[in-house]
């Protein structure tokens, strides 16, 4: 069975209801996976949103949440993002830890929630950024698995 994530809050490839964005509450979606590979060690977590600053013309890839050291009995996050005990949260785009919601200046954005297991904890980072966290599970992903979710803002 392949390593899958999916959330309680909307389908692969659909609508991020508002309350998950910079327009609501601004927490993270509940979010749950099942087909753990064997020998996993530790989750890792990103979110990231391709489209920015345009869908029509992007620029860059916006970081929304980096997580990782996130314990092989976990198989959940609940909604508002409390991950749990010895889980290590990153630093996103805003140079906040934690999670930030949709929050596109323009367009439908795309964003991914990618799940990764891997055969190690990862040691001495802190609250690493995405390409820290990337660099350090060079070599060490079982499996990969992904959720992805639109969002336009309506005001």
């Amino acid at each position: 069975m392949a390593l899958t994530i999916t959330s309680a809050a909307f389908a692969d490839n659909g609508d991020i209801p508002q309350q998950y964005t910079c327009e609501g509450a601004d927490k993270s979606p509940a979010l749950a996976w099942t087909g753990v590979p064997s020998g996993t060690k530790s989750f890792a977590l990103i979110v990231d949103d391709p489209d920015a600053p345009d869908p029509k013309a992007p620029k860059m890839t916006y970081v929304h949440w980096v997580a990782y050291n996130i314990p092989t009995s976990a198989s959940s996050i609940p909604e508002a993002g409390t991950l749990p005990a010895g889980a290590v949260e990153g630093t996103n785009d805003w140079k906040k830890t934690g999670y930030g919601g949709p929050c596109p200046p323009i367009g439908r954005h795309r964003y991914f929630f990618k799940l990764y297991a891997l055969d190690v904890q990862i040691e001495g980072l802190g609250p690493a950024t995405k390409p820290q966290l990337e660099v350090a599970m060079q070599g060490h992903v079982l499996e990969q698995a992904q959720l992805m979710g639109t969002y336009q803002k309506s005001k």
